[in-house]
């Protein structure tokens, strides 16, 4: 997706102070790295604004994503993501029903061909016991695999699909979107497990962060993106019900987040 940096900036920012730009990415742009088309920290650089990524999402996730505009800031926001200090949480409309009111997916990750992100495990290894997903590490398949948990809570159910709050507990590339489609519930318009082609987006959206700050006062940053219309299509939630939904999930968090640690 091509886009003017100035247009982009002006129209995403949700927060911005001397250390600190925080964005509400539109799906369909990448962050940082993209070998083919423009992404975040290329198209800022090329405006003369050097910026240095926090955190990544994916290309075809949309909301949040903080970027530094100094090295000290920087390095004490991406320790807190690398300590797992950092609080996360996603919106994820899956294409599917039956998901338990909470739960959490304890599934390894490895690499596989073509650098595929999948479990390290055979798929008919996959256990669910009240709630929880995990395999017995006899089942493992891969030397090399990297311990993941997701855990989410359900928001809103429809006929056909349900929303969930998304709390990522470690940071593995494309661990959401992995996680709910090996336990059977994809994320609608995920391109690597959705090929029913309804939709033209991802729908997994980047919603909170929480971080500490010190040269904040407070000393922190707790970040909101709204997600926008496009986002609520699959359940056909009007301004109203997506309201209603948002301060449902914002409960659900509420009640299962830990608070931020004292700053170091």
């Amino acid at each position: 997706m091509e886009f003017q940096w100035a247009e982009l900036r002006k129209s995403c920012v949700v927060e911005e102070d001397a250390a600190v730009l925080a964005l509400n990415k539109p799906a369909g742009i990448s962050v940082t790295g993209e070998r083919h088309d423009s992404d975040i920290v290329e198209a800022a650089a090329a405006a003369g604004e050097t910026l240095y990524p926090v955190h990544r999402i994916d290309k075809v996730t949309s909301g949040l994503v903080l970027l530094a505009k100094e090295l000290g800031a920087h390095g004490q926001l991406t320790r807190q993501f690398n300590k797992q200090t950092a609080e996360k949480a996603y919106l994820a409309i899956v294409e599917s029903t039956g998901l338990p009111d909470r739960g959490v997916i304890e599934l390894p990750l490895s690499v596989g061909r073509k650098n595929r992100v999948r479990i390290a495990a055979p798929r008919e290894s996959i256990r669910a016991q009240a709630g929880r997903w995990f395999v017995d590490d006899a089942d493992l398949l891969a030397a090399k695999n990297y311990p993941s948990v997701t855990e989410f809570s359900t928001v809103l159910r429809t006929d056909e699909r349900t929303v969930l709050a998304v709390r990522p507990i470690t940071g593995r590339r494309h661990q959401i979107r992995v996680h709910l489609a090996w336990i059977g519930h994809p994320i609608v318009g995920d391109p690597l497990f959705d090929k029913s082609a309804r939709y033209d987006r991802t729908h997994l959206h980047s919603w909170q962060l929480g971080l500490v700050a010190p040269w904040r006062t407070p000393p922190e940053l707790a970040l909101r993106a709204t997600p926008d219309a496009d986002f609520w299509r699959p359940v056909h939630a009007d301004p109203a019900a997506a309201e209603a939904t948002l301060r449902r999930a914002d409960e659900l968090l509420r009640g299962s987040r830990s608070p931020l640690p004292a700053s170091e």
